[in-house]
């Protein structure tokens, strides 16, 4: 298996995304391989201070561009041919002979990476639209959202498919039996939401293959009423920046109330509060998969440290030894594909 990572997406690029990956070479198996994608001096050097130049392991595939943060996905990549995400999306393409790679792995500007990867993997057969799916940690288990940012501005049946898609990876992934779907509305009742989640649930009853339990309120995510939530990527991203800004004040308030306690208690509580961090910390999660690319395409957080880029290429080499991909193009086999021109 070769897994490619842009060294050079996100803000603590490049030297945490380099350690991070660094860390990751014990967890390759026999001919696996990373491939470092981004700017060679930088890359040779990491590699040298780990005690790994030359080592048959790791690969450098070197980029001179780099597509920031805040540029325009479409400009950037028109402008930029030369950038770590278009090569490493040209990387992940069937066609790139010898240096096709199984997975590719970014913390980089997602815009521009989605649509890189997109434009250069295609979709997997019978996909209308991917979407990127998000798992969470909640006191009854994770919780598979899905779309968080790839389509802003879907239709019915792409939110059919990324029930289909999220319910395939769920049962593979989080080993969740038969995974309970919602759609995120704004209301328990059906007769409640936009048109988008009502023409939505026909779709979702219709289909076998959904465990569909119908509609789910923003206070519910956490409550173990479902196991995946579909919903539109702009709802989406909103949601999950809100669940990570809401956490990190939640423990840095508890933590504040803690050190004003005694010093055995601070000691007794400090831990407990540290264990329940490590469970809801994202960086432990690594990467969120683009769900209906033709290959295993990963999106870190723009924040990612290294220990979020050595979980995101554990967490990838699993993704591809449970064949998600396969199981989710037997699953869309089975159904009629949408309607010409409505992808």
């Amino acid at each position: 298996m070769r897994i490619a990572i842009d060294v050079m997406g996100g803000d603590h690029a490049p030297d945490a995304i380099l350690a991070g990956s660094l860390d990751a070479v014990p967890l390759l198996g026999e001919g696996d391989q990373l491939v470092l994608v981004g700017d060679s001096g930088a890359i040779s050097q990491a590699l040298q201070a780990k005690g790994l130049a030359g080592d048959a392991r790791v690969e450098i595939e070197a980029t001179t561009e780099i597509i920031t943060m805040d540029e325009s996905p479409v400009t950037a990549l028109r402008g930029k041919p030369d950038s770590s995400i278009v090569r490493l999306a040209e990387l992940g393409k069937r066609s790139a002979g010898d240096k096709h790679c199984d997975v590719i792995i970014s913390a980089g500007n997602t815009g521009a990476f989605v649509a890189a990867a997109q434009m250069a993997m295609r979709r997997l057969p019978g996909v209308n639209r991917p979407g990127i799916a998000v798992t969470m940690p909640t006191f009854s288990g994770p919780l598979i959202v899905c779309d968080v940012g790839a389509n802003p501005e879907p239709k019915p049946h792409h939110l059919h498919q990324y029930g289909q898609m999220a319910s395939v990876y769920a049962a593979k992934v989080a080993a969740v039996a038969e995974p309970r779907v919602a759609l995120l509305s704004i209301g328990g009742e059906e007769s409640k939401g936009n048109a988008l989640v009502r023409e939505s649930v026909k779709l979702m009853r219709a289909d076998d293959s959904i465990n569909y339990v119908g509609f789910i309120e923003g206070r519910d995510l956490f409550a173990n009423r479902a196991d995946v939530v579909i919903t539109e990527g702009f709802t989406g991203n909103v949601v999950i920046k809100l669940c990570e800004g809401l956490a990190a004040g939640l423990f840095k308030t508890i933590g504040y109330e803690i050190q004003q306690l005694d010093s055995g208690l601070v000691e007794r509580f400090g831990g407990i509060v540290k264990t329940i961090y490590k469970k809801h910390d994202y960086h432990e999660f690594g990467g969120a998969p683009l769900l209906g690319a033709n290959g295993v395409c990963l999106i870190c957080h723009g924040s990612s440290e290294a220990r979020t880029i050595t979980a995101a290429i554990r967490g990838a080499i699993t993704y591809a030894k449970l064949g998600v991909n396969d199981a989710i193009t037997e699953t869309l086999a089975k159904f009629a594909p949408a309607p010409e021109g409505a992808a």
